[in-house]
């Protein structure tokens, strides 16, 4: 009866632990905000603030002592929209730079309205060389309408998963020793379901780790191309000369192949059909010429 009592009473306390541990996770606390278009959990309520500093004798106020701070991760991404004169051999451009600062194209996309063309991408580079990205990318630009640099500090939501993780991962140390110790089916099956249950939790807060670290250490920048349209072809009135003669030229194509086509059908399917329908007719004429001439022949021996 000890044994069974002091190994429920093991097995409260930890539930007990891993309740509280799970009360602070960020994926269960109330209100959103969203960090790179992913909708988030709010990070531990901030300490509370530090008393206000006090004046000193001579009238000047004396900050208080501050403890060595934890390096900060801050998640810096930036929004450009550039006109550019050639979108095709910019994006070309675009994917050298990401190449060049360790980074990637996430996405890309263009659409075309007659002969310009729009265009969308995502790249990312290396956090440290965002800014020097950002240089080059602006001298691709015949005018940069809109640019946009954010960050956003995770520090604190990061400190708060390691704590959570550290308590998740002693719970679940725990659980495991129960479970050994656990003789009845009864028991082994209640402590592997709630030992499910922190595992999960466990692997939520690594990937929301591992999202914040890989976010912090890659900037994102997403950028709009716009064509230029002072470099586009003159159009007046909704006339377009270069265009009616691409028209005229793919228009004179088009009869050239049509006079072809009919050929071609002519020597190949037409003329065999009508020579095999004027052979009966041949032959006839064959026949009463035949005739005509011995009929003449005969006359003349008259």
């Amino acid at each position: 009866m000890k044994t069974k009592f002091a190994l429920l009473a093991a097995f409260c306390a930890v539930m007990v632990s891993v309740q509280t541990a799970c009360g602070a996770s960020p994926f269960s606390a109330q209100g959103n905000r969203q960090v790179m278009g992913i909708e988030v959990q709010p990070a531990a309520p901030a300490a509370p603030a530090e008393p206000a500093a006090a004046p000193s004798d001579d009238g000047t106020f004396n900050a208080p002592s501050q403890q060595p701070s934890t390096p900060r991760m801050i998640i810096r991404n930036a929004d450009m929209t550039l006109v550019v004169t050639d979108t095709q051999s910019k994006l070309d451009e675009i994917a050298t730079i990401a190449s060049d600062y360790k980074g990637f194209i996430v996405s890309q996309s263009t659409s075309r309205f007659a002969n310009d063309i729009q265009a969308q991408v995502t790249l990312r580079v290396e956090a440290s060389q965002l800014d020097a990205a950002l240089a080059r990318i602006r001298k691709l630009a015949v005018e940069v309408r809109n640019e946009n640099v954010r960050g956003d500090d995770v520090t604190a939501e990061f400190v708060d998963l390691q704590s959570q993780l550290k308590n998740l991962e002693a719970a679940e140390a725990q659980l495991q020793k129960i479970m050994e110790s656990a003789e009845k089916t009864e028991d082994v099956m209640a402590v592997f379901n709630q030992l499910t249950q922190v595992r999960g939790q466990i692997d939520q807060i690594k990937g929301r780790m591992k999202f914040l670290s890989e976010s912090a250490a890659m900037s994102a920048i997403n950028l709009t191309l716009l064509p230029d349209q002072p470099s586009q072809p003159v159009e007046v009135a909704g006339w377009r000369p270069e265009g009616v003669a691409k028209n005229a030229l793919k228009a004179l194509i088009s009869a050239l192949q049509g006079l072809v086509n009919l050929g071609i059908w002519l020597v190949i399917f037409v003329a065999p059909i009508l020579l095999l329908l004027s052979l009966p007719f041949v032959l006839v004429g064959l026949v009463v010429r035949g005739v005509v001439r011995r009929r003449r022949a005969k006359q003349a021996k008259a």
